[in-house]
């Protein structure tokens, strides 16, 4: 699969094998060719869109972090201002199930939209690559012109010129990505010092590059067709009514030359031509298909040219090529739609109420459970604290309002500052004067944070021997 000259001649697609793979189990090359039209132009400016989202969010400050941070190395992950340490990182099942059904919302209504739209590989693939192998090699004439041709100093220095574009593309793709674990800053310094000073992160930029260059220099298409699991997916998500991008069969058929056949399609073979992957639309919905559109505007640039409508290869679903009713709206798309919101609602009410930029812990101190006198009984509490954010933080520990009248806190309130992402832990002492003690009761405990004005509210218990005892000595 790896080895053997590509084919000289474009081949047929077929519903028994996989285009990219010729007979004897090697590689067949594949040159789509380019296309204009509405639909590629949408889908170039939704990718550089994204590309762009993608360099900019570490960039991007937001309550002093990058507004995607994975701080792996202190434990703190910032995303769009909300910070999450470990014990917060169960909240991420809402948002990882919520973003799952929303995938299955969506392929249910569209297909595989993710796919052609949105998918990082497509994008980077399509919008980025292959407009860099154009430019330097041609369309696709003459880059299955190059791939023929003997050896010469001209192939030379366009193989190199290419390749020496995609690993610089990959390595900045790669770096990029590297700033969302160490920041951007981090990781100019990083550059800064060398590759020897910082090898673990150097270690990952290089192998991440030779990822990406093997990925989308040679391996393209193939891990969409072998690799990706999505396509297998759509079987189950997708019926009869979702809008996929398919070929008006009853419209096309029979086809044949302009003027000698009854339908429409005059195949002229253009849709095969620009497919990324190899397949022929007319065939029907494939695994192979990623919904990139470059079929649609291809086939409505032959119809305007031969003065026939547009719209043989669509946006439609089973039902509507078959001109029977279009159901948009229907039990499964209900279903996906409630899981999403209802994950997408968790999280957000998870989040509002635990992921705070702060954290406090309160729990009794190691020893007896309780110390009294006659005058007295005294509880001892750790307080542990940890300031999520990048900037120092001002905690006062004092009694809340829940707390039993007349009860104290030894030193009345406590004050004390805590450093930028840093964790620090507090003894504070709880006192009953025997005139308000009245018994084990429940207390409450306030820990209050600046900057942020942010009030944590702790109930614990506070324990004591049986109130008419404290008149006795104590052991």
């Amino acid at each position: 699969m790896l080895g053997a000259a590509p084919m000289a001649a474009p081949k047929k697609p077929n519903l028994v094998s996989v285009t990219t793979i010729n007979q004897d189990g090697s590689r067949y090359f594949l040159h789509p060719s380019d296309v204009k039209g509405r639909w590629v132009l949408s889908r170039r400016l939704v990718g550089v869109l994204l590309i762009a989202i993608y360099v900019l969010l570490p960039w991007i400050p937001i309550n002093g972090n990058p507004a995607v941070f994975l701080d792996v190395e202190n434990r703190m992950f910032h995303l769009f201002g909300l910070t999450l340490v470990p014990q917060d990182l169960w909240v991420m099942f809402f948002a990882v199930s919520g973003l799952g059904f929303a995938l299955f919302f969506g392929t249910s209504l569209l297909g595989r939209i993710w796919c052609g739209w949105a998918c990082p590989y497509t994008v980077f693939l399509d919008h980025v690559y292959r407009r860099v192998e154009r430019w330097i090699e041609g369309d696709a004439p003459a880059r299955r012109a190059l791939d023929n041709a003997p050896l010469s100093a001209s192939k030379v220095l366009k193989r190199i010129l290419k390749h020496a574009i995609y690993v610089a593309i990959a390595a900045a793709i790669a770096h990029v990505f590297l700033s969302y674990f160490v920041s951007l800053h981090r990781l100019y310094g990083f550059m800064n010092d060398g590759p020897l000073e910082h090898a673990t992160a150097f270690g990952i930029v290089a192998f991440l590059t030779l990822v990406l260059w093997f990925c989308f220099g040679y391996f393209r298409e193939q891990f969409c067709i072998i690799m990706c699991p999505y396509g297998r997916l759509q079987g189950a998500l997708t019926d009869d009514d979702t809008v996929n991008v398919g070929y008006d069969e009853k419209r096309g058929e029979p086809r044949g030359a302009k003027g000698k056949a009854e339908g429409d399609c005059i195949d002229c073979r253009r849709c095969v031509q620009v497919c990324p992957t190899g397949i022929d639309i007319r065939n029907g919905l494939q695994l192979e298909c990623i919904g990139c559109t470059a079929c649609i505007d291809a086939c409505d640039d032959i119809m305007e040219k031969i003065g026939r409508p547009k719209g043989l290869v669509r946006y439609d679903s089973l039902n509507g090529f078959s001109g029977n009713k279009r159901r948009f709206l229907r039990p499964r798309i209900y279903a996906y739609c409630a899981l999403a919101l209802l994950g997408a609602g968790a999280l957000t009410l998870v989040a509002s109420k635990k992921a705070r930029p702060y954290n406090a812990t309160i729990s009794r101190s190691g020893g007896a459970g309780f110390y009294s006198d006659a005058s007295s009984v005294r509880n001892i509490y750790k307080v542990r604290f940890m300031n999520k954010r990048n900037q120092t933080a001002t905690v006062t520990i004092r009694l809340g309002r829940n707390t039993p009248h007349g009860y104290e806190l030894s030193g009345a309130e406590q004050t004390f500052s805590v450093g930028p992402l840093e964790e620090l832990s507090r003894t504070c002492v709880v006192i009953a004067p025997a005139g308000a003690y009245t018994g084990v009761a429940d207390i409450s405990l306030d820990v209050h944070a600046d900057p942020g004005d942010v009030t944590i509210s702790k109930t614990v218990r506070f324990l004591g021997p049986n109130p008419q005892s404290l008149s006795q000595p104590q052991p």
